[in-house]
C-alpha cells in the first residue's frame, strides 16, 4: 500500500492544492454576497432567530453531502440518502416518541445507526459483488426504502422526543452547537483525507482505481467502508431532520429532495464527478450556501423557480470552473483520436 503515497503525492502539485481551497473561498464569497442582498432588503435577515435557523436548516443536508461526497471521492453515486434519511425519521418516530426517558431513547438511536450501516452494507454489495453501477444499485434502494417507509407509516404520525429536539438544537448565541461540530468532523474528515496515507489511498482509488489495485491498495474494502460511512452519514442527518419536522412523515419527497441537492452542495464544494476529488468541508460550504438560498426567499420575494435555476446554473458554472481542466484534456484526447483516424483514412481514400 504505501507504493500508492508517492503516486498520489504528485498529483498533489502545488497548482491542485490551490484549486483545491477555490471552492471554499468562491462558496464564502457567495454566501457574503447573497446575504448582503438579503440584509440590504431586510435587517431582520440577519437576526440571532434567523441565523439560527438558517444553520439548523442546513444541517440535513450537511450530513447528506458529506455522504455524497464521500462516494463521490471513489467515483460512485449515492442515490439513496434522501430515502434513507426519511425512513431513519420514520423509526424515529416509533423510537424515539415524546416522554420516553433517555435511557429508552439509546435502543431507538441505535436502531437508526443500525438501519443507515445495513443500507450501506446493502448498496456496497449490489456495487461490489453483483457489479451494478453504483446509481442504478443506489436507484433501487431508493425506492424500496421509499415503499418500507410508507409501508410503516403511511400517513405521516409519531411524536419526536422533545429533549433530543431541545438538545440538537441547543446553540450558542445563534450558532448551533451541533453545527460546531459538523464543522470540526469536516475539519479533521479533511485532514485526514489530504494528510494521511488512507485518505491518500482512497483518492488514488478515486483516481484510478485500477492502477490502484495494481500498487497494492485494497479497492474492494475502500469501496465497501464508503458506502457504509455514507450512509451512516445520512443516518446521522435523519435525526436533524427529525427534529425540523416533529413526526414520522413518509410522504415521497420529505427525505428524497434532498438526494440531488446533496450532489449539488459536493460539487459546488468542490467535488469532482469522476471521483478522486472531494472536500468534506467544501460540501458543508455548500449545504450552507443551498440552505441560504432557500432561508433568502422569504426576504427578497424569490419564487421557488428562481433558486432552482440558481442551484442548476451553479452547479453547471462549479462544473465547468473547478473540473473544466480535465474536461479539456478529455475533449483534447479526442480530437486527437479523431486527426488520427482521419489521417489514417486519407492514403485510402486517395
Amino acid at each position: 500500500m504505501s507504493t500508492v503515497r508517492p503516486a498520489i503525492l504528485r498529483s498533489a502539485r502545488p497548482g491542485i492544492r490551490v484549486r483545491g481551497w477555490m471552492p471554499l473561498v468562491l462558496m464564502a464569497l457567495l454566501m457574503l454576497a447573497v446575504g448582503g442582498y438579503a440584509y440590504g432588503k431586510t435587517s431582520s435577515f440577519a437576526s440571532q432567530y434567523n441565523l439560527n435557523s438558517l444553520l439548523l436548516a442546513a444541517m440535513p443536508l450537511a450530513f447528506v453531502a458529506l455522504a455524497q461526497a464521500t462516494v463521490l471521492l471513489i467515483g460512485g453515486f449515492d442515490i439513496s440518502v434522501g430515502a434513507l434519511m426519511t425512513l431513519c425519521v420514520v423509526v424515529g418516530s416509533f423510537s424515539l416518541k415524546d416522554g420516553l426517558p433517555w435511557y429508552e431513547l439509546v435502543p431507538g438511536v441505535l436502531a437508526m445507526l443500525g438501519v443507515g450501516a445495513a443500507v450501506g452494507l446493502a448498496n456496497a454489495a449490489l456495487v461490489k459483488v453483483f457489479r451494478l453501477p453504483s446509481i442504478i444499485a443506489t436507484l433501487a434502494t431508493l425506492s424500496i426504502l421509499q415503499g418500507i417507509a410508507l409501508r410503516l407509516r403511511p400517513v405521516a404520525g409519531g411524536t419526536i422526543n422533545i429533549e433530543v429536539s431541545d438538545a440538537l438544537n441547543s446553540s450558542m448565541s445563534f450558532l448551533p452547537y451541533a453545527f460546531i461540530g459538523l464543522v470540526v468532523l469536516a475539519a479533521a474528515a479533511d485532514w485526514w483525507l489530504f494528510r494521511t496515507t488512507s485518505g491518500l489511498t482512497l483518492r488514488a482509488v478515486g483516481f484510478d482505481e485500477l492502477s490502484s489495485r495494481r500498487l497494492g491498495a485494497p479497492t474492494s474494502r475502500i469501496h465497501w467502508r464508503a458506502f457504509v460511512v455514507a450512509s451512516l452519514f445520512a443516518a446521522i442527518g435523519s435525526f436533524f431532520l427529525a427534529v425540523l419536522l416533529g413526526t414520522g412523515d413518509a410522504t415521497p419527497g420529505t427525505g428524497t429532495s434532498y438526494t440531488l441537492q446533496s450532489i449539488a452542495a459536493a460539487v459546488l464544494g468542490g467535488a469532482s464527478l469522476a471521483g478522486g476529488r472531494a472536500s468534506f468541508v467544501g460540501a458543508v460550504f455548500g449545504a450552507v450556501f443551498l440552505a441560504l438560498l432557500t432561508n433568502i426567499q422569504s426576504f427578497v420575494n424569490w419564487q421557488d423557480y428562481v433558486v432552482q435555476i440558481v442551484i442548476g446554473a451553479l452547479t453547471l458554472a462549479a462544473l465547468a470552473v473547478y473540473q473544466g481542466a480535465d474536461l479539456w484534456t478529455q475533449l483534447r484526447g479526442v480530437w486527437r483520436d479523431l486527426r488520427r483516424r482521419r489521417l489514417a483514412a486519407a492514403p485510402q481514400r486517395a
